[in-house]
């Protein structure tokens, strides 16, 4: 992995995700989200992911760091998850819908890692916070292709 060239893309994102038009922001939160294991990442897409200027914003990063399947992605939705509020939540909790509700095997991968986040003492308390949060809404859906239906 070629660490300079990674660090030049984060780089080149994170000013991007600056842009007054929020187009520019959701490209950059769907791309940086790739990029999640990459501490300059973290702020911006945790920035992104609360955007007080446009919701689409929310949703599309969002969806972008569930997509990815991580726990450091996970971990950026579950501080969003315990700071969001009102329409910006909505959106979040979308995303959570739209990104986990298709198959139970990706939603139960979900609330397993958000009980990893929730029980690490190494977390700060919004994600550890937010991942109960999260195992909340999680557990409350029924995704819309059980495991016994797919197999």
């Amino acid at each position: 992995m070629d660490d300079d060239a990674r660090q030049a893309a984060v780089t080149a994102l994170v000013r991007l995700a600056g842009s007054p038009h929020y187009q520019d922001r959701a490209d950059a939160g769907r791309s940086l989200a790739s990029f999640a294991d990459v501490p300059l990442a973290r702020q911006t897409l945790l920035e992104l992911v609360l955007d007080t200027a446009d919701t689409f914003v929310i949703q599309e990063t969002t969806e972008a760091l569930l997509r990815r399947g991580s726990a450091e992605g996970l971990a950026i939705v579950c501080v969003g998850a315990a700071t969001a509020e009102g329409e910006d939540a909505d959106h979040l909790y979308g995303a959570l819908y739209s990104t986990l509700g298709v198959f139970e095997r990706d939603r139960d991968a979900a609330v397993a890692t958000c009980h990893d986040l929730m029980n690490d003492p190494a977390q700060d308390h919004q994600t550890r916070d937010g991942a109960a949060a999260l195992i909340a809404k999680l557990s409350g859906f029924r995704p819309a292709l059980l495991a016994s239906e797919t197999a």
